[in-house]
């Protein structure tokens, strides 16, 4: 290529890296950057907030496995970028964040926004660099993305100083390495298949790692071939079908349910793809005495409640098949499995008709749950609302309900949908939020309308912070601090150009989401919600005794 200036470069290496996609805020200290991105192949998505454009990044890479890209100004601007950037860190989601900065000239005084950067991401980010010579541009763009979509994948970032974003620079960007799989030593998938072989009540815990490695159908196989159920987190929802007869739904509240059942009667715990910031061992394996075999891209973490018997380090796939061939349960019962999913399907079906207003959170997502299809999305809030998700809204497929439960950071679900729409246009997007986290990021409607990503979004409206409240009636037996008013949120959508609706009985809600789906522009649905059934879950796990249900 002939002599550009970096920012150019820099937007040439964005193209190689296959970027569909920039979202972030314009600034004074990357317009170099915007400039070099008029006669790109790349669509810049102008959003009303940096959190929202990290948000976005977030999700679109957790969707598609490609980096997702934002963008922010220095000070301020990347300040406001970072929940957003820890979240998909946490997460594992590949995400590139791309900050402009003053000029080098200007580091070594005090200056105006000037913050270290490439100090303030350290801890949020896998890798990140400052762009100090123009000639490093591709080197440093390919290893962003690389680390950013290798395993575990997470956030990185780039630091791209004003001068030299305009300093003429001649180069291209680097070709992109395919990365070979890796394969499970014989050893471990031997002892592994031994150990399942002999276990009287295994059971398969299934976490994101078996969604990003495309592994539900092989796990699938795996678990049906070997008769063992399985249980998956908030984050590996859909890895096998919920309609599964060995599927015992999501596992992860803090407190007890009817599948903490499974695992205290399990000899024989086999995680797949199950990170250890899905959901704690220690509330599964309190005394770390439930033997493991741990299966996943990477070794284990180190956790006292969580030594595995064998590590099955590779292709997650080819470990599940390879150990297939190798075990042999003939035979081999699953009676309490048979028994606790026969007791949580009757609890769930037993919201179908509920006629209580304000409506309860079993009864808002078993309707959601009807009229939304195998394959369209559905992302989560963080909130009261998040915990009845994981346990009621149940898929047939991976990533068609995304719920953040590394960094959990409240205000992701409007921006994510934006990404979920963007990747899949023919699918239908709901974004499930409470009333407190719509409004920390509800100013990402007006980009959803502007970039033409119409979703609805549902709101379990409480006034107040219905998970807080859970907690601390929950430890101290009351509640404060924890309630705050609305606007009218039917108002608020329909002076964006958006459509809003307010559900009025339970027989609303249904008729209500299916006519806002239908519309050409963001919905907005306000749906006051009875957080009551917090607490009465929580006395009802109380008592809960781990007997078997036949």
């Amino acid at each position: 290529m002939g002599e550009m200036n970096t920012a150019e470069l820099l937007v040439k290496c964005l193209e190689n890296e296959g970027v569909e996609y920039i979202f972030g805020l314009p600034g004074e200290e990357n317009l170099h950057i915007l400039e070099a991105l008029q006669d790109s192949s790349i669509q810049f998505i102008t959003t009303r907030h940096e959190q929202g454009a990290a948000f976005m990044a977030d999700v679109y890479g957790r969707l598609t496995g490609k980096a997702g890209v934002c963008l922010s100004t220095l000070g301020p601007g990347a300040t406001n970028l970072m929940t957003g950037v820890a979240d998909a860190n946490l997460d594992g989601a590949p995400l590139v964040a791309i900050t402009g900065q003053v000029g080098t000239d200007r580091m070594h005084i005090e200056s105006h926004q000037y913050l270290d950067l490439v100090a303030m991401f350290a801890p949020v980010t896998k890798w990140n660099k400052q762009i100090v010579r123009p000639s490093i541009t591709p080197e440093i763009t390919r290893k962003a993305f690389k680390l950013a979509q290798s395993e575990k994948p997470g956030a990185v970032h780039i630091d791209l100083p004003e001068n030299i974003a305009a300093m003429p620079v001649e180069g291209q960007p680097l070709k992109r390495d395919d990365q070979e799989k890796t394969y499970a030593s014989y050893r471990s998938l031997n002892a592994a298949a031994m150990a399942i072989s002999k276990a009287k009540n295994p059971l398969i815990l299934v976490g994101n790692g078996t969604i990003r490695a495309q592994a539900s159908e092989a796990l699938t196989e795996f678990a049906t071939t070997l008769n063992i159920p399985v249980a998956n987190t908030f984050m590996g929802k859909g890895a096998v079908p919920y309609t599964h007869p060995l599927s015992l739904w999501t596992v992860g509240l803090q407190q007890r349910d009817v599948i903490t059942c499974a695992f205290e009667q399990s000899d024989l715990v086999i995680a797949v793809g199950y990170d250890l910031i899905e959901y704690s061992p220690k509330k599964w394996n309190p005394e770390g005495k439930t033997p493991i075999i741990h299966i996943g891209m990477e070794p284990a973490e180190i956790d006292s409640s969580y030594i595995p018997l064998v590590e099955v380090v590779g292709d997650i796939s080819d470990s599940l098949m390879d150990i297939l061939k190798r075990a042999d349960r003939q035979g081999k019962s699953t009676s309490i499995a048979t028994g606790l999913r026969s007791k949580l399907v009757t609890e769930y079906e037993n919201y179908a008709h509920d006629e209580g207003f304000p409506i309860k959170p079993q009864k808002i997502i078993y309707d959601l749950r009807q009229v939304m299809g195998p394959e369209d999305i559905v992302i989560s809030d963080v909130g009261a609302h998040k915990m009845w998700m994981a346990r009621h809204y149940h898929c047939d497929s991976p990533n068609t309900c995304l719920i953040s439960n590394g960094f959990a950071a409240m205000g992701i679900a409007i921006p994510g949908a934006i990404a979920a729409k963007l990747v899949a246009p023919d699918k239908r997007v709901v974004a499930v939020t409470g009333d407190g986290g719509f409004m920390m990021n509800c100013q990402e409607l007006e980009t959803a309308l502007r970039a033409g990503t119409p979703f609805v979004t549902l709101i379990f409206n409480d006034n107040g912070y219905g998970l807080i409240e859970w907690k601390q009636i929950n430890q101290f037996g009351k509640s404060s601090f924890i309630k705050f008013t609305n606007p009218d949120f039917v108002k608020f959508a329909e002076s964006m150009g958006l459509k809003g609706y307010r559900v009025e009985s339970a027989d609303d809600l249904v008729p209500t989401l299916k006519t806002a789906l239908e519309q050409g522009v963001p919905a907005v649905i306000d749906c006051p919600v009875d957080y009551e059934e917090n607490i009465r879950f929580s006395q009802k796990s109380g008592d809960l005794s781990c007997q078997v249900w036949e």
